[in-house]
């Protein structure tokens, strides 16, 4: 006799394949998802990382920044302040200049010597004078070119006048200022 198999094994194994083939994707799909969540999770944690340091970094540029503004404030009025100090110092130098001229200028004239006047204009003096004889005149130009404050002293002009019957020498003398260096002023 023939026995016929109606049941339908061929599509229960089938279903059966099938079955275990959705199950090894699901597992696939469930490992891949849990390896790509990890590595989602790894890059975020340092992506995190960077930011903060990013952010402490640029607190630090900030304070940074605040210094540096600080220090070039500081710089601007240091400047400032020397540029006043400069200004100050050639105050007191002008201001001792001319008397220092016109002590070394009294220390050189010797007796019988008489200035008549006294012009200074752009570093150069210009001198005019009587003295009862030339040996006065030599002398006081041999006085005022030791001075630290006069250099290049040149008679320009020395005649033989007679004024109310004395005879006197007139002369012109030309010198050049010359501020000392400040140990030989002291």
């Amino acid at each position: 006799m023939m026995h016929i198999n109606l049941l339908p094994v061929r599509a229960a194994q089938k279903k059966e394949k099938l079955r275990g083939q959705v199950v090894v994707l699901i597992l696939s799909v469930l490992i891949t998802v849990g390896v790509c969540g990890v590595a989602y999770a790894a890059l975020m944690s340092s992506v995190d990382k960077v930011n903060k340091s990013i952010r402490v970094k640029e607190e630090k540029i900030r304070v940074l920044k605040k210094t540096l503004g600080e220090v070039t404030e500081f710089k601007k009025k240091k400047a400032n302040l020397a540029e006043k100090l400069d200004i100050l110092e050639k105050l007191k130098d002008g201001k001792s200049g001319p008397v220092h001229l016109l002590d070394e200028l009294s220390l050189a004239l010797p007796d019988k010597l008489w200035l008549e006047s006294f012009k200074e204009s752009g570093g150069t003096i210009s001198l005019s004078g009587v003295a009862l004889e030339e040996s006065k005149v030599a002398l006081f130009l041999k006085q005022l070119n030791q001075s630290p404050y006069y250099k290049n002293v040149e008679l320009q002009v020395i005649e033989q006048k007679s004024q109310s019957g004395v005879r006197v020498s007139k002369f012109k003398v030309v010198a050049k200022v010359e501020a000392p260096p400040k140990s030989a002023s002291k």
